[in-house]
């Protein structure tokens, strides 16, 4: 079992050294507020490079200015993004992880957006949201074509892996919320259509063995959010638009209610081993796996294909060859860069 979590694992064409991957994390750190990665972002990534993680994640990255949850956020709405993010794709390639992005739109939750957009008008909670304007229906079609040009963009910098964001109460995930989406056309008839529509624009843009990840909320815990029944519906019409694999997240639409977030180590493995036997796909289990036995157990379990990890990574670059010799794995298998042996 020693093994689990730092066996190789390989999808389609993304092959990983092990099954530990960096959660996306917003940053807030473009200080020029253009959306391109600077030093900060540079450092922060390629240090998890070096520090022996399989999958790194680079946090939300937005397809239209106002689609950020504030203004130093990363965006990938311009071709002059492409460079920035080639060089960091480069220097976490260059110490063997691989790297996915997480693309998306902040919808009805853009903070510094003059007046954000949704699929209805329905306000976030709270004094820091505005009231969103709905998109019209052709509005919602090249909204579609954005998310499109980002992932055409993202291939170009050189990146293993796409991950959609439809989790966290963000635009796709407002979309397929009937707290959220009111909408009298198509696409509120459908509540899956504009993620499905998403999903295929991507596709074209993506090489045939490359994967596309969806981060997803198995729940919602505003009174009247929706279940893992719902969850797993819209599921369904996803994978069978193309996604590959599954991050199973919860909550993010609005102030919990009566249902409340578990907030302990592992709360939302059930949910990702929900979706990994009813849809027989790769699930990224995420929530509070820090602990280097926990994430070897949901593993060795069979929860989840890989495990996510954030708040360890933020405390610990070096999380994932701290938590493989802590399992027992040996040092030449734990990936340690050769200029940090001597501390081992």
């Amino acid at each position: 079992m020693s093994e689990k979590l730092f066996s190789p694992y390989q999808f389609k064409g993304l092959q990983l050294n092990n099954r530990v991957v960096m959660a996306p994390m917003c940053q807030y750190s473009v200080t020029a507020k253009d959306g391109i990665p600077n030093d900060w972002h540079q450092v922060h990534y390629v240090s998890r490079a070096v520090g022996g993680t399989g999958l790194i994640v680079i946090e939300m990255t937005d397809v239209e200015p106002d689609g950020r949850i504030t203004d130093n956020d990363l965006g990938i709405w311009s071709d002059e993004h492409i460079p920035a993010f080639a060089k960091l794709v480069d220097g976490m390639h260059a110490h063997g992880s691989k790297v996915a992005i997480q693309i998306a739109h902040a919808g009805r939750k853009a903070e510094d957006a003059e007046q954000p957009v949704a699929p209805s008008v329905v306000t976030f909670p709270g004094e820091d949201f505005r009231e969103p304007r709905a998109l019209t229906t052709e509005e919602v079609e090249a909204m579609v074509q954005k998310f499109a040009d980002g992932v055409r963009r993202a291939v170009q910098a050189g990146v293993d892996a796409i991950e959609l964001h439809g989790a966290h109460g963000y635009l796709i995930h407002q979309f397929h919320s009937k707290l959220m989406n009111h909408r009298e056309d198509v696409y509120g008839q459908d509540l899956a259509r504009f993620g499905v529509e998403i999903i295929h624009a991507v596709k074209k843009e993506m090489p045939e063995d490359m994967p596309l990840i969806m981060r997803i909320s198995a729940i919602e815990y505003a009174d009247g959010g929706y279940d893992i029944e719902h969850t797993l519906e819209m599921a369904r019409a996803y994978q069978a638009a193309g996604v590959d694999i599954f991050h199973i997240s919860s909550g993010g639409e609005g102030p919990a209610g009566q249902r409340k977030p578990g907030n302990y180590p592992g709360y939302q493995v059930p949910f990702a081993r929900r979706f990994r036997e009813e849809l027989n796909v790769p699930v990224i289990a995420v929530g509070l796996l820090d602990d280097a036995a926990l994430a070897q157990a949901v593993i060795g379990n069979g929860d989840a294909d890989l495990v996510a990890v954030g708040r360890g990574m933020l405390r610990d670059p070096y999380w994932a060859n701290h938590a493989a010799l802590e399992l027992g794995v040996s040092k030449d298998k734990a990936a340690i860069a050769e200029q940090y042996t001597r501390g081992y």
